[in-house]
């Protein structure tokens, strides 16, 4: 049984050890304290190319979060059909049976959130 946790334990001792080696050779080659006090623009937020120019603390309209959380969840749902696509003929009516059910309520979703006016861009 332990051999079978074993590729695990490697895995673990690896990544541990790449993260280990990476903040070490960070804290060794990287830029020092008495460096970063030479360029004060290093402290100042910058996103995308430029410079930050409105406060962050602004309200943000909840349809961006309404789009963003549909996009996952249909964005998902789609991407899970490419395995069964892949193995659905060699699995059989019970296969197919069950995708027309995933499929079924994928398809409610979608007519409920355009019901809802939820796709719509206002």
């Amino acid at each position: 049984m332990t051999e079978q946790y074993l590729p695990v334990l490697l895995m673990i001792v690896i990544a541990a050890f790449t993260a280990a080696l990476i903040l070490v050779l960070n804290a060794l080659l990287g830029p020092k304290e008495k460096h970063r006090k030479d360029f004060p623009s290093k402290f100042t937020p910058f996103e995308c190319g430029s410079d930050l120019i409105q406060d962050n603390n602004r309200r943000v309209a909840i349809r961006f979060y309404l789009i963003a959380l549909l996009f996952v969840l249909f964005d998902l749902e789609g991407i899970l059909l490419y395995p069964w696509a892949i193995v659905g003929r060699s699995m059989g009516t019970v296969a197919i049976v069950e995708i027309f059910v995933f499929l079924f309520f994928l398809i409610v979703a979608f007519i409920y959130a355009y019901r809802r006016k939820a796709l719509e861009w206002r």
